[in-house]
């Protein structure tokens, strides 16, 4: 079984915020190649969904995942579908940003 793999708009924002970050401290060529191999670590969830880290002491369905152990990847998986809930690099705070987008 496939699943889909979707990013919610927040998610698109925080690669376009960490692309533009990298573009600047190095090359516009590193930062594509860098949000693309995230982008493409987070399709490879459509085969094994269910790896990382359950966090539903943050948010109920929460996972995450770490990328390069640079960047955490927090996404949830229902039926058939994984989503792309954040990405958060550098040591950003997540859990403090996950708790407060699920009290909007």
């Amino acid at each position: 079984m496939q699943y889909t793999v979707i990013f919610t708009p927040e998610a698109q924002d925080q690669l376009v915020v960490l692309y533009r970050y990298i573009a600047i401290a190095a090359t516009p060529e590193i930062a594509e190649r860098y949000t693309n191999t995230i982008v493409t670590h987070c399709d490879d969830l459509r085969t094994f969904p269910k790896r990382g880290a359950r966090r539903d002491d943050i948010r109920p369905g929460l996972r995450i995942t770490n990328y390069k152990k640079r960047a955490v990847i927090a996404f949830a998986v229902d039926a058939e579908l994984v989503s792309i809930i954040g990405i958060y690099y550098g040591g950003q705070d997540y859990e403090a940003a996950l708790r407060f987008d699920l009290d909007d």
